[in-house]
């Protein structure tokens, strides 16, 4: 390889490397919120669970009142489920990380190429594959 290929690789992949930091920062956010999230719903399920056989009547304003708290607590409780499944960590597929490995390794100064980036994630989800290419083009990798 020629001196001009060498600089283009190390800058490659100082970039990954920085877009790999970042995926990892993002990562920890995703996790404490998860962590937020999961402590909420436990909250929430722990004060339904208090009072198992408590059973409303149908008569009078205060039932009613009761009623709609505890449809609205429930619908939080299910959206904040939901919300933590939606946050769960996921981790990327070994031949993305075996990836951004190799470029670190090799270094480079080219922006990746956005056919090649699109083969590389073509074996994760959708929202991986935003996840993945706006961090790369945070850190500059990728316009």
């Amino acid at each position: 390889m020629n001196e001009e290929m060498m600089q283009q690789l190390t800058a490659t992949a100082e970039r990954l490397a920085n877009a790999a930091e970042s995926l990892d920062r993002v990562l920890g956010r995703m996790d404490a919120q998860q962590e937020a999230l999961s402590t909420k719903v436990d909250r929430i399920v722990a004060a339904v669970e208090e009072h198992p056989s408590y059973e409303i009547s149908a008569r009078g304003e205060g039932s009613r009142q009761l009623q709609e708290r505890l449809a609205e607590l429930e619908k939080s409780n299910a959206d904040l489920k939901a919300q933590a499944a939606r946050m769960a960590r996921k981790t990327l597929p070994p031949m993305v990380s075996a990836i951004l490995a190799k470029a670190s390794e090799e270094g480079g100064n080219e922006k990746i190429d956005r056919g090649v980036l699109d083969k590389t994630l073509q074996s994760l989800s959708v929202e991986h594959r935003i996840a993945v290419k706006s961090e790369l083009a945070r850190a500059g990798i990728i316009d």
